[in-house]
């Protein structure tokens, strides 16, 4: 019943549908990273930010960038979805990630917003070629248009977890990611360590 209910939401309010949906699911990524760090207090700030950067930029820009592709690229066939996931993975994935590392800093009022892009861009770039383009494939392959960022939803919900583990205790990279869901007290006390050893070498450079 649930589903039929969804479905004909998504039919009817494809924008409303589609983008609260992503935003929602994208938030809901870093609560499951704050509970899997077992943190004292939840920092529902941080999860609020996330939101607004996910409702504001990325569910619309895949909204409209989805129908984009499909206006230009139409179709199912190998020729046609072999574009669209270049395009997408080529431009919309380093914006997409760009956006969330500067947009976060930004509502945080961090002095220098591009201090994490700079540290983590890359590297999240490339984790993100070992996630993206098989469900984007899934995505082109078997979802009808006006259920497409809702699905970009779902898969966001696990990408959205990583991405905040990222950059707020990890470096970008799968590696590190692993090693905190399989360990995330250790892995958080390695990572703080690191950082301070790299605060520490900074501080004698300049000095």
């Amino acid at each position: 019943m649930r589903r039929v209910v969804l479905k004909e939401a998504a039919k009817r309010f494809p924008w409303l549908a589609n983008v609260t949906l992503y935003g929602c699911l994208f938030a809901g990524g870093d609560l499951v990273h704050q509970l899997m760090a077992q943190k004292e207090r939840m920092d529902w700030k941080h999860t609020r930010n996330v939101a607004i950067v996910a409702i504001s930029f990325h569910g619309n820009f895949n909204y409209f960038w989805l129908r984009a592709l499909e206006r230009r690229f139409p179709g199912k066939s190998a020729g046609m979805v072999f574009r669209k996931l270049l395009l997408d993975q080529s431009f919309a994935s380093p914006l997409a990630t760009s956006v969330f590392y500067t947009g976060v800093s930004f509502l945080e009022g961090k002095e220098d917003i591009f201090e994490d892009w700079r540290e983590k861009f890359f590297n999240t770039w490339k984790t993100g070629l070992m996630y993206w383009p098989f469900m984007q494939f899934l995505n082109f392959v078997l979802m009808p248009l006006y259920m497409r960022t809702a699905f970009m939803g779902c898969c966001a919900f696990l990408w959205a977890t990583f991405l905040c583990f990222s950059r707020q205790n990890g470096d970008g990279t799968a590696g590190v990611a692993l090693a905190f869901v399989m360990d995330p007290r250790k892995t958080l006390e390695e990572m703080r360590e690191a950082r301070l050893a790299r605060k520490r070498q900074k501080a004698q450079r300049e000095n």
